[in-house]
């Protein structure tokens, strides 16, 4: 059992539809087959396209880095610090190079192998006792 019925637009003035069928007057939503895409203004120059571009992106030779922090490094109990390791315990996930940045404190001697380090990471490891290792020395 139906409760109301649906609205029929469109069949005469006596149905409160009627008419212009609730669509207005003139204009293009008003008119059959009307299709107006997202970010249409109606021949306007679109504001994606009004809105000036700047720079160049190309992610594709851009060098990744990976940042690790000390204070995550001093969580880990081994001695010696590694990119594989580092993947292994999941401080790193993605491909690229590493970066050792001195937030945090460490309180034991690690050597610590990344492909950079920051002054304050070079200088809090060497305090520590530990050794900060650049992997083009290994070489």
């Amino acid at each position: 059992m139906k409760l109301h019925q649906k609205k029929r637009i469109g069949r005469g003035s006596g149905s409160g539809h009627g008419g212009t069928s609730c669509r207005g007057h003139k204009g293009q939503k008003s008119r059959s087959g009307k299709k107006i895409r997202i970010g249409f203004e109606g021949g306007q120059m679109p504001l994606s396209r009004r809105v000036p571009k700047r720079g160049f992106n190309n992610e594709r030779f851009t060098d990744k880095i990976n940042i690790v922090n000390l204070s995550s490094l001093d969580k880990l109990s081994e001695k010696e610090i590694n990119l594989q390791l580092l993947r292994q315990k999941g401080f790193v996930k993605r491909k690229g190079q590493i970066k050792i940045l001195g937030q945090g404190e460490i309180n034991r001697a690690l050597v610590i192998q990344a492909d950079y380090f920051s002054k304050a990471a070079r200088q809090k490891i060497e305090k520590a006792g530990g050794k900060a290792i650049k992997n083009d020395q290994l070489t």
